[in-house]
């Protein structure tokens, strides 16, 4: 089955990965081997074509959390069909589109337009684009000079938290949870 990746950002997201092979753990066969089954999307046109065409295939696309970009187009014109699976890979915070499909939503607006929602909907968790804490840790360790303070902004409250306090705890930097509309002073 034809394997898409319609993704600006992961296409460079894959460039990084060959351009420093020595941070992850493929071996060289096996990253040039899956890099080479995948057909690479890079104009928009191309990416609509995917959508007009219902032959069989797996599209791989962000944002993964369906808030915006190319994936967009792809539920709107796969979700309809009991045939077919949308399938997120990694978290889905509360009020995203993708959170909404996970929770069972049969119907999401998408462009302004209400999308029927018939295709099965899955997720893998464990394949989170995401760093965890610890990643975000063992990164932060490798600064030269701690900064002058760590805004953390992105999370759900209580795990932005628990980060906040793990970085005053094991690197004793400053650490900051925003509050919303509130100034800080860099």
């Amino acid at each position: 089955m034809p394997l898409y990746l319609d993704s600006p950002m992961a296409g460079s997201a894959t460039q990084l990965l060959h351009e420093h092979a020595g941070e992850h753990k493929l071996t060289a066969r096996d990253y040039e081997a899956a890099c080479a089954a995948v057909t690479y999307v890079k104009e928009v046109e191309e990416s609509k074509a995917l959508s007009a065409n219902r032959f069989p295939k797996v599209i791989i696309s962000a944002s993964g959390m369906a808030t915006g970009g190319r994936v967009l187009h792809h539920i709107a014109a796969f979700a309809g069909d009991h045939r077919n699976t949308l399938l997120f890979s990694g978290f889905q915070a509360a009020g995203t589109r993708g959170r909404k499909l996970l929770e069972g939503a049969r119907e999401v607006k998408i462009h302004g337009e209400w999308i029927n929602v018939r295709a099965d909907v899955a997720e893998l968790p464990m394949l989170s684009a995401h760093a965890d804490a610890g990643e975000l840790l063992r990164w932060l360790s490798g600064f030269q000079r701690a900064p002058k303070r760590v805004f953390i902004v992105h999370g759900e409250p209580e795990a932005s938290e628990a980060l906040r306090e793990r970085i005053k705890r094991e690197l004793g930097w400053d650490a900051t949870v925003p509050l919303q509309n509130r100034k800080y002073t860099l």
